[in-house]
Order: C-alpha cells, then structure tokens, then sequence
C-alpha cells in the first residue's frame, strides 16, 4: 500500500487550521429579578428576552437568562456564573440598584461590560473607575427628581414629606430629591425609610403625618410601593402624593387600586406612546415594542421595566456588528470593543434618545421623561 505524502507546507498549513477555535456565537448573560420583592419589575424584563431575535448583525446569539430573586448574593452569584462558565461576552442587569451595584466590581474585573436595568446614577458614576464597563438603560433619578420638584413647584408645593425603601435606591432618591427640592425652593420636612418586604408602615407614615408635608413623595419600586400610599389613604392625608418610575406597571395598578386615584410621577414615553405627539421620535420605537410584547403578553400587559430590556437590545444591535469588526466572540478583545462601541453608540429607543459617550454611560436627556397622573387605574400624560 503505498503512503500519501503531504507536502510540508500543506501539513503545517493543516495543522495551523486544526488549531483554530471555532467560530463562537455571541453570548448575553441577562440577570433579573423574576422572583422577590422585585418580581413586578423583572418578570416584563424576562418576558422581553424571549421576544428578541437570536441574532445580530448576522451572528447567532446565545441569550442565558438567570433570576437573582431580588436578592444581592444571588445576582454577584449568577454574574459570576455567566462571566466564568458561560464566557458571557456582556452583561444585561440586574433589575434593581442594590443588584446592580454589586455586580459593578464583578464585571469590572472580568473587563466585561454590562448594560445594567436599574435607575441610580451611581450605577454608572464616571467617579467611579470601574464604571468604564458597566452602562445602563433606565432613565437616571436625577433626571427624575427635576421633573418631580419642576411640577411640585407649578402645583403650588411649599413642604415635603419622604418615605423610601431603606437600600441603595431609597438612598439614591432621597438624596436626589433633596437636591432638586432645594432648587425648587421646596421644604423637606420629614424623611423615612422602610425595607421592600415589610407588611406595614404604620409608623413611619404617622410621623409623616404630623410633620404636615404639602407634598409626600414615595422612593420605591414595584408592588411595595403601594405599602406607603395605601395607608397615607387609608389615614385621610390630604395632600399631594408622588411616585418614582420604578412602580410603573400594571401589577401597581392592581395592588393599589382606587388608592392611586390622583397620584403623579415621571415616566419613560413608552408607557404612553399612544398619548405621543406624531412628531415625537420616540413615538414609533415605542408602539413597534408595546405591539409586540401586548401581542404575546396581552392587552395592556406593557411595562416600562420591559422597555429597559428592549433598549438594552436596541444598543446591543448597534455595537455588536461594530465590535464584530474587530474580535471575535468570546475573546477579551470582543469584550473591549464591545464596551468602546456601547460608548459611542447612539440610537432610538422606547424611552429616550440615547447618546452615549465616555462622560455619559447613560446618554439620556429630558426626551426621556414626560410626567403622568394615575386616573382609574390608566396612566395619563400630563400636559
């Protein structure tokens, strides 16, 4: 039997071949809180995933989903997991603030970048070195805080009262909210906190009471936010009450019920796109993503927790085909092309018109905010 003789070159040419990873796909680990005392707000998040294409810009995606149950451990954990195991390429999550800014040191080490669900500024304080990897979707509640103090002020407000969850993003809110009182010219006259489980506020809303504020704004997230506003009712106050963007979905609504008659916050446009001005950019982003999700999830399922997922998406679609210009998936070098294509991108999204640079890993500006008033349980624009 005679022995094929391969040339050298060709051999080593084979072997170099043989050598080389195969191509990989782009992989996106997404953390959320299905579960928990954030489940209102991580379930529409979820439920947004499973909309999404599995490919961009001609690569096929690999979506890993895991739920951190609205616990801290847990999301360090699943982040972890997603970036050691799964060789997670980026980071979508977690739901909450006190998640998200425990995975900030998580991602930053690993130089993966993230695109976090949450609302603080914290999360993405230039500051803070390790923020170079980490970007979010959410409108910041500094944004927030102006719109509320700007129609606090126009509604004749003079004094204050403040009761938040007792965490990172109650933090966050009261110290954004004092701000933006002061150059309103607002009073904060009474300031409580509360943990996102507890059954009843009794107390703390008595001393709000007695403090007599004009005004209570209420600093939380999901159905817990209910807690406070149902028992200010229930006691007869009488002035005006305020909420953040974190309750605006429809398993709020139910909780609070005829109690949410009358109260006012800051909201992404999505949640009423239909209320839009044509002219308004975000108007057709916004009814494409309502459509599709209320398609699969129901009439009037929407929730502006979702759209934080879309959007997430939506950049993700934009930098990835640029990253894929200069690394291939699963390499450092994909990661930190990744995280320099997120820097620049700008794109229209359900909730704003993002901008994103090396100052601003958020690149939101006042497009994404419009205030609406509960009214028989619809959300309404104010005009």
């Amino acid at each position: 039997m005679k022995r094929m003789l391969v040339p050298a070159a060709i051999a080593a040419a084979l072997c170099l071949g043989a050598a080389q990873p195969a191509l990989a796909d782009v992989t996106i680990g997404v953390v959320v809180s299905a579960t928990g005392p954030a489940a209102s707000l991580g379930i529409p998040e979820r439920n947004t995933i499973e909309l999404l294409p599995r490919s961009i810009g001609g690569e096929k995606v690999n979506w890993i989903v895991l739920d951190d149950a609205s616990d801290t451990t847990r999301a360090v954990t699943d982040t972890r997991k997603l970036i050691s195991e799964d060789h997670a390429d980026v980071i979508v999550g977690s739901t909450i603030t006190p998640n998200s800014l425990a995975m900030v040191d998580i991602v930053a080490n690993a130089k993966t970048p993230m695109i976090s669900m949450a609302a603080s500024a914290r999360i993405v304080d230039p500051a803070n070195p390790k923020t170079h990897w980490v970007f979010k979707t959410p409108q910041s509640d500094s944004l927030m805080a102006d719109a509320i103090a700007v129609n606090m002020k126009a509604s004749g407000v003079k004094t204050l009262g403040y009761i938040g969850f007792n965490d990172a993003y109650g933090d966050s809110w009261l110290g954004e909210i004092r701000r933006s009182a002061q150059v309103a010219g607002i009073r904060v006259v009474a300031e409580e906190k509360y943990n996102r489980n507890d059954a009843s506020v009794t107390g703390q809303v008595l001393k709000l009471m007695a403090a007599r504020p004009d005004a209570i704004l209420i600093g939380a997230a999901g159905t817990p936010g209910a807690t406070p506003q149902k028992e200010l009712i229930a006691r007869h106050y009488k002035g005006r009450i305020y909420q953040t963007h974190g309750v605006a979905n429809p398993d709020f609504l139910r909780v609070l019920g005829k109690d949410g008659n009358g109260t006012v916050l800051p909201i992404g446009p999505m949640l009423v796109w239909e209320q839009l001005p044509d002219s308004n950019p975000i108007k057709k982003v916004a009814q494409e993503y309502v459509t599709q999700y209320e398609a699969k999830y129901g009439p009037g399922s929407r929730a502006t927790f979702g759209g934080h997922a879309y959007d997430s998406y939506l950049l993700l679609s934009k930098a990835v085909p640029e990253a894929l210009k200069k690394a291939r998936p699963g390499t450092p070098e994909f990661r930190a092309a990744l995280r320099d294509a997120l820097e620049t991108t700008s794109v229209i999204g359900t909730h704003g018109v993002f901008n994103m640079s090396p100052q601003d890993h958020n690149g939101l500006d006042n497009r994404a905010r419009v205030m609406i008033r509960i009214e028989n349980g619809k959300w309404v624009l104010v005009r």
